[in-house]
């Protein structure tokens, strides 16, 4: 990412131009190494932030958009065809509060998301990388979960979903752990909020850990 000096740039077209009638949702970084412009990410200061790091192919992220117009939500996948596929989802319903980014999570939290602007993250089934030898490979480890603290606002949360259980409990042990942190009532996803890793093992009758943790309000990171 470091090599990669792209530019947002607004471009004038013809008020019937496919391109002004389905406007661009993702973000591309001026700058990789330097936090995001939200402002002109969203075109407005977004009132509250959330993030969905991993979108897929953008079920939640599209319900929990439609159901809250006024919260700007950010979705974050590695794949350019699930993102392609969600932006034409979001566009098609007109939904002007989602914005889309193609980046690794970790990188994405810790140089991307500019410190106290998050209201939430959505971390729903990250890899459990099951073999020992793949554990140095997951998402959570000391660094990621300070980037996610530097990056949440006071009161803001960290909700955890995974059916992995042993990755969840190592991950509810870390957040438990951090005195940054205080546990809250874990997060339900809705039935229309539910991934499709979600259905999938729902259908297969398998245990889904959930945990949710709040960032202390008196916390200064």
């Amino acid at each position: 990412y470091m090599n990669v000096e792209l530019k947002l740039s607004s471009t004038v077209l013809s008020s019937d131009s496919p391109a002004q009638r389905n406007p661009s949702l993702r973000i591309i970084p001026t700058d990789w190494a330097a936090p995001l412009d939200l402002p002109a990410a969203f075109g407005r200061a977004p009132q509250r932030l959330e993030v969905d790091l991993g979108c897929g192919k953008g079920r939640f992220l599209l319900a929990r958009a439609t159901a809250h117009p006024q919260t700007s939500f950010l979705g974050l996948d590695r794949q350019t065809r699930r993102l392609a596929k969600v932006e034409r989802k979001a566009q098609r319903a007109q939904l002007a509060n989602i914005r889309l980014l193609y980046a690794e999570a970790a990188y994405a939290v810790t140089h991307l998301l500019p410190r106290g602007s998050v209201a939430a993250y959505y971390i729903f089934f990250p890899d459990p990388w099951p073999k020992r030898r793949h554990h140095r490979r997951r998402l959570f480890d000391a660094a990621f979960l300070d980037a996610l603290n530097t990056s949440l606002m006071p009161r803001g949360c960290i909700h955890l979903a995974t059916d992995h259980l042993d990755y969840f409990e190592s991950i509810r042990r870390l957040l438990a752990g951090d005195a940054r942190l205080v546990e809250r009532e874990a997060f339900i996803t809705s039935d229309e909020e539910r991934t499709d890793f979600e259905l999938i093992f729902l259908q297969q009758n398998k245990p889904i850990g959930r945990c949710s943790f709040a960032k202390r309000a008196s916390v200064l990171s």
